[in-house]
């Protein structure tokens, strides 16, 4: 089934609220995604030398980052509609950041193009996105366990825009420890 597809609109309008409806989705998604870049950064940043192979509390930061990737290449697949999963080993901690952050900006420009998304936007939240964000709060926990914690903020006034899902994050607002 194809979602959000770019049609003409039918008479009587109906057409074009589906349209408007399907933009507002795609938008707050890459609201959502916006948010996984920004909060991803705070949770990394400034994180120190070896931080990628803590290996205390389960799966390294490194695997972990990983996964992230993955999850994002996976939600590309999915809007695209050619769905698949893979599993890749980590690589060194700058090359996952990038992949991380490539996969990130790859599945935004995705759902920024006029072209159809062939599954539902609510299925790639509650599955890729905010899978993403569960790890994010792992990367920020694994810091605080690692003995370097990330500062905390006041996020819901952090300048975060669709569109911004690059590791280039505005400063924080307001921060506390």
């Amino acid at each position: 089934m194809v979602i959000g597809t770019w049609n003409t609109p039918s008479p009587g309008g109906r057409g074009m609220d589906r349209i408007a409806a399907m933009n507002g989705k795609r938008e707050l998604l890459r609201h959502a995604v916006a948010t996984v870049a920004y909060r991803a950064v705070r949770a990394i940043e400034g994180a120190p030398e070896g931080f990628s192979g803590f290996a205390d509390c389960g799966r390294t930061p490194a695997k972990i980052l990983a996964h992230m990737g993955d999850l994002f290449d996976w939600a590309l697949s999915m809007a695209k509609g050619e769905e698949r999963w893979r599993n890749s080993d980590p690589m060194p901690w700058a090359e996952e950041v990038q992949r991380f952050f490539t996969e990130l900006e790859a599945f935004d420009r995705q759902l920024d193009l006029p072209e159809p998304v062939y599954v539902s936007v609510e299925r790639l939240f509650q599955g890729p996105i905010a899978d993403a964000l569960t790890h994010v709060g792992q990367l920020a926990m694994l810091r605080r366990l690692a003995g370097s914690p990330a500062w905390s903020e006041n996020y819901s006034v952090a300048k975060i825009t669709a569109g911004g899902a690059g590791a280039d994050q505005p400063a924080a607002v307001k921060r506390f420890r």
